[in-house]
């Protein structure tokens, strides 16, 4: 066999196995971010398209969390913060329960609301995770960072879990740890993911040497990266037209079945907690710009991110009518191919540039209000305004752009 037709058999390889729901997460210490405050960070891929934030208050704390549309009440969380300023999300992991213990529950969704029910600190969920009944259903790498300074991942199999802590010198040199859908402590070469790690390592290191680890930075270039660690192929280099313009769309850190990515930027210690931030973007990322969220006395979230009447947020809708208009193609396998063009033109009229602009804006309008909140922390009131102040922004610009 020609060395032509084993690679391309390694592709179609990677792509069936790619076809499992992944994500890809990382925890940041604030030690290493560039000004203190640690990061947590989810893309979230799944089989659930559309996705909402939810503002709750059943637990020991308030909190709000990233939930599938189709779940009115809110009995799974996927990434969430809470009024402690204690924070977490999960990736599934392939590597850790042997195959005679596969579970076909999914729990993850359910420690995660469990969590920012009561969890004020790492120890609190390590806590809880003691406390489940074993074997309970897990097969997860657990994300999660506090407001006193701490973070890790706990890899968690079916019957007990491992910490690695961002703050090892050890484990996290740079001052960050990444993780897909395999476990480090897990089976070797199995799990899934392998190909987006590489691709997230190479742009962490490098922004943790040159003090860029940021939300923005997290938002713009690792969530949205069209760099392939195995190709070495960077769509956003590729120049297309006529026939040529579709491209394979598989194992970028953006995912055909990535329905959100979401930042939640914590608070330096004896800062209030109610000052995290969860940097949203809701629907498919390539086609949708970020939305803060912030706990508050009212309960307020944006518009344009909780539920209306359809059962789905605005945004959402919004970020998945561009999305159809990237896929086309919608017989066989048409998912895998990425019309490029229409997301990046060679004139700079793509819809990943567009919203490149609008985001901009969005940031800057969003770190002025934190700037003055972070000296004076602001009122219901004023975190209301600020919502309708970006919910005017984003409406008004996808109906400019693209008549949404």
């Amino acid at each position: 066999m020609s060395r032509k037709l084993i690679f391309l058999a390694i592709l179609l390889a990677l792509t069936i196995a790619g076809q499992v729901y992944a994500c890809t997460t990382a925890v940041i210490s604030g030690r290493f971010t560039r000004d203190g405050r640690p990061l947590l960070w989810k893309n979230r891929d799944t089989g659930e398209p559309d996705n909402k934030v939810m503002y709750f208050t059943d637990g020991k704390y308030d909190y709000t969390g990233l939930v599938n549309s189709n779940d009115s009440l809110g009995k799974d969380v996927w990434i969430g913060m809470n009024a402690a300023g204690f924070a977490i999300m999960n990736s599934a992991s392939y590597n850790l329960n042997p195959k005679e213990e596969a579970d076909d529950a999914v729990n993850e969704g359910k420690v995660i609301k469990k969590a920012l029910q009561q969890c004020a600190t790492v120890d609190d969920f390590e806590k809880l995770l003691k406390s489940l009944p074993v074997p309970h259903g897990l097969e997860a790498n657990f994300g999660v960072i506090d407001a006193q300074g701490k973070g890790a991942f706990f890899e968690t199999s079916n019957r007990g879990y491992v910490k690695i802590d961002v703050n090892d010198p050890v484990a996290a040199p740079m001052g960050y740890l990444i993780r897909t859908n395999y476990s480090f402590t897990g089976k070797p070469d199995q799990g899934q993911g392998y190909i987006r790690y590489q691709t997230a390592e190479r742009l962490f290191y490098q922004a943790s040497a040159t003090n860029n680890l940021t939300p923005e930075f997290i938002l713009r270039d690792a969530a949205r990266c069209l760099y392939h660690s195995l190709t070495e192929t960077d769509l956003a280099l590729v120049q297309c037209s006529g026939k040529d313009k579709f491209v394979w769309f598989a194992d970028y850190i953006p995912r055909y079945s990535t329905a959100a990515s979401v930042v939640v930027q914590g608070v330096k210690k004896n800062e209030p907690a109610l000052l995290a931030t969860m940097w949203t973007v809701l629907g498919f990322p390539l086609c949708s710009v970020v939305c803060p969220v912030w706990l508050n006395d009212r309960h307020e979230l944006p518009e344009l991110l909780k539920a209306g009447q359809s059962g789905t947020a605005p945004l959402c809708d919004k970020a998945l009518a561009l999305k159809e208009r990237c896929f086309p193609v919608r017989r066989g396998h048409g998912k895998d191919y990425l019309d490029l063009p229409v997301l990046i033109g060679s004139a700079g009229d793509g819809i990943l540039q567009k919203l490149a602009v609008v985001e901009k804006e969005i940031f800057l309008e969003t770190n002025n209000a934190l700037g003055s909140w972070r000296k004076t922390p602001p009122t219901a009131t004023a975190i209301k305004q600020e919502y309708d102040t970006l919910d005017r922004m984003i409406t008004e610009a996808y109906q400019r752009l693209f008549g949404l």
